[in-house]
């Protein structure tokens, strides 16, 4: 009965706005919203008109048959500008497209294998890790040593050694092998990547 309650209340009280995704395009006071008395005022062409009442810079806007936009609420006194807004927010929305199209993310991906891999297993991760470096992306690669293979750490190490000089000149190795408890891990990186930092 107390769970059913809670679920209840947990029901009552949602609230749609905390979930819902932020929008990234900041929301600008216009025209009638915006409650300064006084404020400094720019053209649609980019000229300062000066500092004026709101009443006056309404009007203007108003003759132009665009609208009054707050560019900047924390200036004393605030700036507003007059454009059409609905071009404005569409420039906007335009820009951060433009810039989210531009950026590359990198990711890491990883390949495990252990000491006593057979060569055409390894081969097979080899072409894995050449396909994940063809993409741009940086690789890790790790050998698990298990039970006894903890005597023998340094076959680990050798092995990642055989992997980077089986991948060839492609990549380079951002971190070398090291030990990581039971594992000996490499990262590899693009070789394009490494010369651009």
């Amino acid at each position: 009965m107390l769970i059913f309650c809670a679920r209840a209340c947990a029901l009552f009280f949602y609230r749609p706005s905390i979930f819902t995704e932020v929008n990234s395009i900041k929301d600008f006071q216009t025209n009638e919203s915006i409650r300064d008395k006084e404020i400094r005022v720019i053209d649609e062409n980019g000229a300062m008109l000066g500092v004026m009442p709101l009443q006056e810079a309404l009007r203007l806007a108003n003759d132009k048959e665009l609208d009054l936009v707050k560019v900047s609420p924390e200036a004393k006194p605030p700036v507003c500008k007059i454009l059409d807004y609905g071009k404005f927010r569409y420039e906007q929305s335009r820009r951060l497209k433009d810039a989210k199209k531009n950026q590359r993310f990198t990711t890491i991906k990883e390949v495990r294998t252990s000491v006593r891999v057979q060569d055409h297993d390894l081969q097979v991760k080899v072409k894995n890790i050449q396909k994940f470096i063809g993409d741009g992306d940086k690789v890790k690669v790790s050998v698990r040593l298990r039970g006894r293979e903890m005597v023998y750490a340094e076959k680990g190490r050798e092995l990642l050694l055989r992997i980077k000089d089986m991948i060839g000149d492609d990549c380079v190795i951002e971190r070398a092998p090291r030990a990581e408890g039971r594992n000996y891990t490499m990262f590899l990186a693009p070789k394009k990547q490494q010369q651009q930092q």
